[in-house]
């Protein structure tokens, strides 16, 4: 049973780690609200986390490298796989629109 709880928290690291890297990319921007964000980040609400940050970088022209670590975040939390069980579009959906759009132009 430890190896599965060190396994979940080594994933959860490397996940904050891709959100985390992907939210530095937007704090230089004026008028980014990260708080909502920060707060879901806090109580490890992680995949809140992600659909905040797809977000809010869905308006903007943000580099290829946002988009890839959200990409990562996504992977880590296996939410390619959810979305293909969902009628709707979700906020993994719309990265990997948004990351094959900025790998186009980069």
């Amino acid at each position: 049973m430890t190896g599965d709880r060190e396994a979940l928290q080594s994933s959860w690291n490397q996940t904050r780690d891709h959100l985390d890297a992907a939210r530095s990319q937007l704090t230089s921007l004026p008028d980014i609200d990260l708080s909502a964000m920060l707060e879901f980040l806090e109580h490890n609400e992680l995949g809140l986390a992600f659909d905040c940050l797809v977000d809010l970088g869905g308006d903007l022209d943000l580099p290829l490298g946002f988009w890839q670590h959200l990409d990562r975040a996504a992977r880590e939390m296996r939410l390619y796989s959810d979305a293909l069980h969902k009628p709707h579009l979700t906020a993994a959906d719309i990265c990997r629109r948004h990351l094959a759009a900025a790998s186009e132009q980069g």
